[in-house]
């Protein structure tokens, strides 16, 4: 453990991260995917916590270009975050490692409601925490509940999983001059608009001194890399 910058993580995953090809839905085998990254980890002695998006079941902006109710839509997208978080919970158990799902709406028969000082024991436990439907409430994104909960638990990093290796001034995908930024300040992120999650999240995090390191999921060895303080992906600091 000595040897480890973070010893407590919060890790903010996409739902698409369990996508298919077709970007929907739920792939088992991806769900595997993830869940041998996080073992990783796990055997290393880190304590994590995960909040994981719906953006592969349900995109409240589809249904609000309908004329769908805000609230409505946002309470879709905290029941599909928890079929997600059941899904990766199968998957880790599956794995070996032992995982609880709390929910921030009442669900007894399928997780556990939240409850802060019980998810601080499971992560003191050594059991991998999964924090479903949001903050429980409708207006916040899964970012904004990330941060929440990672402030909540004390966490020593939040950890942004993507599909590319940092932050860059643009699209890289569309640009590929676009610069990579290795560090970057809270109040950078917010004057420039970068997409690194949203105003809120960000605006949470700079008030706790939280920092946030975005990465590439898909790198096999990044996630582990960072924990132990290399220099991988953009770190997002005071």
């Amino acid at each position: 453990m000595s040897e480890l910058k973070y010893k407590r993580i919060l890790l903010k995953l996409s739902g698409e991260s369990l996508a298919g090809e077709g970007g929907f839905g739920i792939d088992p085998l991806q769900a595997e995917a993830i869940a041998e990254r996080v073992k990783r980890v796990y055997t290393l002695g880190v304590e994590v916590a995960i909040v994981i998006g719906a953006g592969n079941l349900w995109r409240g902006k589809q249904g609000l270009e309908r004329g769908m109710d805000r609230a409505t839509a946002d309470y879709m997208g905290m029941l599909a975050t928890m079929m997600n978080a059941m899904a990766l919970m199968d998957a880790l158990e599956r794995a070996g490692v032992y995982t609880r799902v709390q929910s921030a709406i009442e669900m007894r028969a399928v997780a556990e409601p939240y409850i802060r000082r019980r998810a601080i024991r499971h992560l003191e436990k050594k059991r991998v925490v999964i924090f479903g439907a949001g903050t429980g409430n409708p207006f916040f994104s899964t970012d904004t509940a990330a941060a929440l909960r990672a402030v909540e638990v004390d966490a020593d990093v939040l950890i942004k999983a993507t599909k590319v290796d940092g932050v860059y001034e643009a699209d890289p995908h569309k640009d590929p001059a676009a610069r990579k930024f290795d560090t970057l300040s809270y109040i950078d992120v917010l004057n420039r608009r970068l997409e690194v999650m949203d105003s809120t999240a960000v605006s949470l995090c700079m008030e706790n001194n939280l920092p946030i390191l975005v990465i590439n999921l898909w790198d096999p060895k990044a996630l582990e890399r960072a924990l132990r303080g290399e220099k991988v992906g953009t770190l997002v600091s005071g």
